[in-house]
């Protein structure tokens, strides 16, 4: 289980100019797994993320990958450990277009094109029109194949659905899913619609005021709105016992 993770965090303490914004998290996921990390506004959430791709240096505790701790690389020394991050905003280059998306690639770094035409067809209509034209769930379609393409061990997605409609993201997450069971790849997933990110993945942790409050199937958190209601609300002190 944790200890075959592709990704460990353990005693994770990571925030900004010296204040912490999540404190002494434990989290891991599995290959082929999709783990949702859940949590209000301000809970830590894309903080983890930036500490797990680099962005930001973690105050305490370790981040391993593959069992190989990682906490002193670059963020471009943990690309190319196969950690791809798509976040809040999409990442993309409204001036370029779709097919030299996929011929962007940091210094040497080759990505396979059709590995995302082959999980989101429409982009291969879309190859010539630059991004700036596209909708805004083309651009997420985009940014997700990019990662795709990128062939990731890890994939980081933060807040997909920001300014766009769920049933926009309901049809991209499936797609995800599919991909991680097919090529074993470890995701995981922020998201602020609760339904959407617990109907694909496997596993939820939810954070309230940077810490782990709750760690249970997702099979759980879907049956128990109450469960999902009190780690909002930060009332229950302790982890699940699924952690």
């Amino acid at each position: 289980m944790a200890d075959s993770a592709v990704l460990a965090l353990d005693g994770l303490t990571a925030g900004y100019d010296a204040a912490a914004v999540v404190r002494n998290l434990d989290l891991h996921v599995s290959a082929g797994e999709v783990v949702a990390l859940l949590g209000p506004n301000g809970a830590g959430k894309t903080t983890t993320l930036r500490a797990v791709s680099g962005l930001v240096r973690p105050m305490a505790g370790t981040i391993r990958v593959d069992g190989v701790d990682i906490a002193k690389r670059s963020p471009a020394a943990r690309a190319k450990l196969g950690i791809a991050h798509v976040p809040e905003g999409r990442g993309v280059f409204f001036g370029m277009t779709v097919a030299e998306h996929f011929r962007l690639g940091y210094r040497s770094e080759q990505l396979d094109p059709k590995i995302a035409y082959e999980y989101f067809p429409a982009l291969l209509e879309l190859q010539e029109r630059r991004a700036g034209l596209l909708s805004g769930g083309e651009q997420q379609m985009l940014a997700l194949g990019r990662a795709l393409a990128r062939r990731p061990r890890l994939m980081l997605l933060d807040e997909m659905s920001l300014g766009l409609a769920p049933v926009i993201v309901e049809r991209l997450l499936p797609v995800v899913s599919t991909y991680a069971k097919e090529r074993d790849c470890a995701v995981l997933l922020v998201e602020q619609h609760i339904h959407i990110a617990l109907a694909v993945a496997d596993r939820g942790y939810v954070l309230s005021h940077g810490e782990l409050v709750i760690h249970e199937s997702a099979e759980t958190l879907r049956a128990d709105h109450q469960l999902i209601l009190s780690g909002y609300l930060g009332e229950q002190e302790t982890t699940a016992s699924g952690t």
